[in-house]
């Protein structure tokens, strides 16, 4: 034992630390972590039934459960999103949802975090919650990021790893930035990795800022100032690249703007900037709460509310419709229009295909009825 030698040197106390108990100084690491969330007020689960945006692998869940209850005929066993309230209250306690106050007072008003307590998602303890909406995007990667830069997305700063190799897509990215008065800043790899959350960046990170939706009424209002007026409505597309492909399409043939909804739905990311090729700058581009609303306000405004549907009553080439003002509805990669959306639609219209292709992407079919209604208004002129 410490203190039994006689040698000089000898160790007086005990290799031992101080026994771990429930006081001291590691009376915090006993501490518990907060209840276990149910799973339908998980994010990430398939029964997830919460008010916030539902992630995108929560929807690809869902929709996987979906298709395996449809091929096994029984119900799906998925949450009902947005049937529960799973937002912090305003001024009220810590895991407590708005309305709801513990015996004792922490939750309520008088509970811990008062009027300056938390608001936005729960997450279970060691989660993070996802980002908001109004933080800048980071794109990285050499090639996305000069890609990016040659399609004038805006940026704020450009992050570049200290003892980068550069190349000729290097050389290009800090001559464009600094010709666009871009902030260049050089950091360490590490730093780097920490900022991108581990994801491969190859020494470079463009910062994006959100982007400025326009108000829903403003855009209807200037459409219907042109002659021509045409919109293009989204019905839960959730890959950035199809929504970028449509503005951009929606720009080359005379559209005057394009509509999405804010949930399960891809907004104006770094990607969807670079992949409409700046067009995204010139087509006003607004976020709806609820699209069938926003579709039944259209038509009220005097458009004739189109979608897209392989099924679809009418053909493409016969859509007499297309001189007159014109909302076209896009359904998403999987699914095709929602069940209300399709009843919201004026009429449906499907793209005739000579093989034996099912369905055409997104974006794609987009194009294809964009460029029919532009033919069918030029012959018009």
């Amino acid at each position: 034992m410490a203190g039994n030698s006689q040698r000089r040197g000898r160790r007086l106390t005990s290799k031992a630390g101080a026994p771990k108990g429930t006081g001291g100084k590691n009376k915090d690491s006993l501490a518990g972590r907060g209840r276990t969330l149910p799973a339908d007020e998980r994010p990430w689960h398939k029964g997830y039934s919460g008010t916030e945006k539902l992630p995108q692998r929560t929807a690809w869940k869902q929709d996987k459960e979906r298709r395996a209850a449809a091929e096994e005929g029984r119900a799906p066993k998925i949450g009902q999103p947005g049937s529960k309230d799973t937002t912090w209250g305003r001024g009220g306690g810590r895991g407590v949802p708005a309305g709801r106050s513990g015996a004792g007072g922490r939750g309520g008003a008088a509970g811990r975090g008062g009027a300056g307590g938390r608001s936005g998602p729960r997450v279970a303890p060691g989660r993070k919650s996802n980002p908001s909406k109004d933080t800048p995007e980071l794109l990285v990667g050499r090639n996305p990021v000069l890609e990016a830069l040659r399609a004038l997305v805006p940026a704020t700063a450009l992050y570049t790893a200290q003892g980068l190799d550069a190349d000729d897509r290097i050389n290009e990215i800090l001559r464009t930035a600094a010709d666009r008065g871009i902030a260049i800043l050089d950091i360490s790899r590490a730093e780097l990795d920490r900022m991108t959350g581990g994801v491969l960046h190859q020494g470079v990170g463009l910062q994006v800022p959100p982007f400025a939706y326009q108000p829903f009424e403003d855009m209807v209002a200037a459409a219907l100032e042109q002659p021509a007026p045409l919109l293009v409505a989204l019905d839960g597309v959730t890959d950035p690249r199809n929504l970028g492909a449509v503005i951009r399409s929606a720009a080359a043939f005379g559209a005057q703007g394009v509509f999405v909804p804010e949930r399960r739905a891809a907004g104006i990311t770094a990607t969807a900037w670079r992949t409409s090729a700046g067009a995204a700058a010139r087509v006003p581009v607004a976020q709806v709460t609820n699209l069938t609303r926003s579709l039944k306000a259209c038509r009220d405004a005097g458009f004739m509310v189109v979608g897209l549907d392989a099924d679809g009553d009418t053909d493409l080439y016969d859509l007499e419709a297309a001189v007159g003002p014109l909302v076209v509805v896009v359904g998403s990669e999987g699914r095709g229009l929602s069940r209300l959306v399709g009843e919201t639609c004026d009429l449906t219209v499907s793209i005739p295909m000579i093989s034996e292709v099912e369905s055409l992407n997104a974006s794609v079919a987009a194009a294809v009825t964009l460029a029919e209604v532009s033919r069918r208004r030029s012959v018009e002129l």
